[in-house]
């Protein structure tokens, strides 16, 4: 058996917990690095060479964002996700879904729960996102709030199931936290630009455990030369657009880097000046402090 074969069936349905009631595992995988590398030389109508070749190649469509040879490789999921993070998953139009149906079956028992520490205040400049945490207090009267709800809209929804309701009615006041089971299959391409998106700090944290779970777990192992290459080109790089290049070059044109907040400010593109929000300003920020062009 070879690495790879052995890898895949060592991974075949082994479940990874994710939050508290669900999981994502693997059920199926076409392809490896060695078939990503094999696609991109078909024109040469040669095979793969050696595994340093065979990493220079597949860094090189990384780096160049050449997507048709990941296209070739496939991996087949099913995930155990509640329903309000399914619906920011399911976005992702790329990708082969099979649902469960609660027309035909009983909801899964179980929803998403929120320990007293883990309520999320709403950032202040995000509206789709969050920052920081509520104290304990009010964590504590959430949770007991959120328990009770869950309960009593399970029971409502067991008790319409034994009067005969149809199923496919007695679901609807059943809450977003419940959980949902799906079979998700999706080319490597589309599956790493998801973990791009959903891995990255600004993505929902509930979603986020999913696609870390899916990279680190089951992605890195089946493909690790394509997982370092999207780490080093993808997760961990940074990209300037030609406003932030042309801060970086004024202050550096006056001496001024690494610059302080006013030097900054000075040199800022003149389409954010006289603007007091800005989140391309703030973007610029964050990327200069990363490269360490600017002082904290």
């Amino acid at each position: 058996m070879s690495t790879n074969a052995a890898t895949v069936e060592e991974l075949r349905w082994k479940k990874f917990p994710v939050l508290d009631n669900g999981f994502v595992c693997l059920v199926d995988v076409m392809g490896d690095d060695a078939a990503v590398v094999q696609a991109a030389r078909v024109s040469y109508g040669q095979g793969t060479r050696s595994v340093s070749d065979d990493r220079a190649l597949i860094r090189y469509l990384m780096r160049h964002r050449h997507t048709t040879p990941f296209e070739m490789a496939e991996v087949k999921f099913l995930v155990r996700v509640p329903m309000d993070c399914w619906r920011q998953w399911i976005r992702h139009r790329t990708a082969s879904v099979n649902e469960m149906s609660t027309r035909y079956s009983i909801a899964i028992d179980a929803a998403q729960t929120t320990k007293p520490d883990q309520w999320r205040r709403q950032a202040a400049a995000n509206r789709q996102g969050s920052e920081g945490s509520l104290d304990s207090e009010t964590g504590r009267w959430l949770t007991a709030e959120e328990a009770e709800l869950q309960q009593q809209a399970r029971r409502v929804y067991q008790r319409r199931i034994e009067a005969g309701v149809a199923r496919e009615q007695a679901r609807k006041d059943l809450p977003l936290s419940t959980y949902t089971e799906a079979y998700w299959k999706i080319d490597l391409h589309n599956l790493l630009h998801f973990l791009e998106l959903r891995m990255d700090v600004h993505a929902q944290w509930e979603i986020r455990q999913y696609a870390r779970t899916i990279g680190e777990q089951i992605v890195q192992p089946l493909f690790p030369l394509i997982w370092e290459a999207f780490l080093d080109y993808r997760v961990e790089a940074l990209v300037l657009t030609r406003l932030e290049r042309g801060v970086i070059a004024r202050l550096a044109a006056a001496g001024n880097l690494p610059a302080d907040e006013a030097q900054f400010l000075a040199a800022q593109d003149p389409a954010w000046a006289g603007l007091p929000h800005s989140r391309e300003r703030d973007e610029c920020r964050e990327k200069l402090l990363r490269l360490g062009l600017m002082r904290e």
